[in-house]
């Protein structure tokens, strides 16, 4: 399940470009974080790949295909920054089933899908509980298995450490490398990026600044304060042989 963007752009209000000539081809099972200060264009880039927003000018094709603009295809699933605007539902079984009853699966079966949807990244014990007493990361845990139990063929992720504590954080980092889907995720949480990598796509004011294997650029302090970033806490104490080996753990 190959993607591909040529030249991609977007500009909304007709003056702000929020994306700037884009290319970019990701192949079946890479993991790609998308890397860049805020307002780089990470998250524009995901709900543009995700026709969640409409771009201005290029191509974007699935194995070949292409994706008409704007147009929901069934074959990506974003999980959003803010896992809010993804939970509405009285309960989280029923937030995970949604989108499958959406698609006139009945409610029995449905459930049945959410409750192995939300096992599978460890909060069966979420299912009965409303989503506004569940914390950052049970929040996250839910909106992953919402788009999970959709079966995307390429998961996009917004930022999903951004409001974690050191635990949830190292759970949810072991929960994406355990699914084998391809996944494009969006981050400036660089230390993530070295843990779920295989490449790293650098923004930089709608452009990107560098594509490259992990760790790369990563041990680059100029290059990465040249587009707002600072290097990984992990890189100001270990070698690339060490960092190397964060990712065969």
């Amino acid at each position: 399940m190959q993607l591909v963007l040529e030249h991609v752009s977007c500009v909304y209000d007709r003056t702000i470009t929020a994306l700037d000539d884009i290319s970019l081809s990701i192949d079946t099972g890479e993991s790609v974080c998308v890397a860049g200060a805020n307002g780089s264009g990470k998250s524009t880039l995901l709900h543009v790949i995700a026709s969640c927003m409409r771009y201005s000018s290029g191509e974007i094709r699935i194995d070949g295909e292409h994706v008409k603009n704007g147009m929901r295809h069934g074959k990506t699933g974003i999980v959003f920054q803010e896992p809010d605007d993804q939970l509405f539902m009285p309960t989280v079984w029923e937030d995970v089933a949604f989108g499958v009853m959406k698609r006139g699966v009945p409610v029995e079966k449905a459930k049945a899908a959410a409750l192995a949807a939300l096992a599978s990244v460890e909060a069966a014990e979420l299912a009965e509980r409303p989503p506004y007493k569940l914390s950052c990361g049970e929040k996250q845990r839910a909106a992953l298995a919402a788009v999970m139990v959709m079966e995307p063929e390429i998961l996009l992720i917004d930022e999903p450490t951004a409001s974690l504590d050191p635990r949830a954080r190292k759970n949810l980092i072991s929960l994406l490398k355990g699914t084998r889907r391809t996944r494009i995720i969006a981050t400036h949480d660089l230390d993530m990026a070295l843990e779920l990598a295989d490449r790293i796509v650098f923004l930089h004011k709608g452009r990107i600044a560098a594509d490259c294997r992990v760790p790369g650029l990563l041990l680059d302090e100029r290059f990465l304060r040249s587009i707002g970033l600072e290097l990984p806490l992990c890189a100001t104490r270990m070698s690339e042989r060490e960092l190397l080996a964060i990712q065969d753990a």
